[in-house]
């Protein structure tokens, strides 16, 4: 049996992870999640009794270290933070409290005998593009934003950690995952909700900033081949898709596959945190899921599927 401890396990992406880790019986999950962005909702259903939910702030020591102690895991997926463009951006004290965090998530771990911690980084540690597509092996980390800092001062821990006391890790840079769970402040949920609503569409700026974006079981299964196969071993990987699409282009095809009589709205640009372009080089995800990442437009039908007003 495998102890597993996911962080920020009622979040989004995490849920559908703890979800999947207890599909197998044998291993034993715990959740934990301050539920400042999270609900407990998320991981509720399917109900699975080799899946457990503490309530937990993992930037307190005294919080956490108590689920540590308890439960030995053997492996960690770190995944709490702070998220979203805006409240990072309004909020960075709040976000560099997750240097607590993810210092405590490593202590504990090499003190407490867990073997491999898995840690969700993100895209923005890439800040502007130098090159496209952003590779993990040649592309400076450039970003001055309070939350890249914090997920690049994140992945530094890591390979310090390694180095000095020997704990594996594997680094997840995720770039924009959608799916059913999403939480309603991100684009592609937002442009869904307004779109089947028939509201105006709002873009910042002219819309020709570039994504791409990932569903959410591309990113999930390749996280998981990472930590089944013991591939990715103190190393880093993208999680995303390689088709680059303008944010304007995103709302006129959601337009069009939901029939909707939305209008798209232009708004003053976001003063930071909105970068120009966004596209990894995804050749070792491709490796890991063993197939082409899902299309946008089926990966967005699947999403509408799931929506009752769909």
């Amino acid at each position: 049996m495998a102890r597993i401890l996911v962080t920020g396990g009622a979040g989004f992406i995490a849920s559908d992870l703890a979800i999947k880790l207890a599909d197998d019986p044998a291993n034993e999950v715990v959740v934990v999640d301050n539920l400042l962005t999270g609900e407990v909702e998320k991981i509720a259903t399917p109900k699975k009794s080799n899946l457990r939910f503490v309530k937990c702030d993992v930037n307190h020591f005294d919080d956490i270290s108590g689920v540590f102690y308890a439960n030995r895991f053997e492996h960690v997926f770190h995944y709490a933070a702070v998220v979203g463009v805006k409240r990072t951006t309004d909020h960075p004290v709040m976000v560099l409290r997750d240097i607590d965090g993810i210092r405590n998530i490593l202590d504990l771990s090499k003190n407490t005998g867990v073997s491999r911690v898995l840690f969700s980084s993100s895209s923005e540690v890439y800040g502007e593009p130098v090159e496209i597509p952003q590779n993990e092996r040649t592309t400076p980390l450039n970003s001055k934003l309070p939350y890249a800092i914090v997920k690049n001062i994140g992945e530094a821990f890591l390979r310090s950690y390694h180095k000095e006391f020997g704990l594996e890790y594997t680094v997840f840079r995720f770039f924009n995952t959608y799916g059913p769970k999403q939480s309603k402040d991100f684009v592609v949920a937002k442009f869904i909700r307004a779109a089947l609503a028939n509201e105006d569409i709002t873009l910042f700026g002219d819309g020709m900033q570039t994504r791409t974006f990932c569903y959410i079981d591309d990113n999930i299964d390749a996280c998981l081949a990472a930590y089944y196969r013991r591939e990715v071993m103190n190393d880093v990987v993208n999680i995303g898709s390689d088709h680059e699409i303008t944010i304007k282009a995103l709302a006129e095809l959601i337009i069009e596959i939901t029939g909707s009589r939305s209008r798209i709205v232009h708004l003053p640009p976001l003063e930071e945190g909105d970068m120009t372009r966004r596209m990894p080089d995804v050749t070792r995800m491709r490796a890991l899921l063993g197939k082409d990442p899902i299309p946008l437009r089926q990966g967005l039908e699947r999403v509408l599927a799931l929506v009752p007003s769909a």
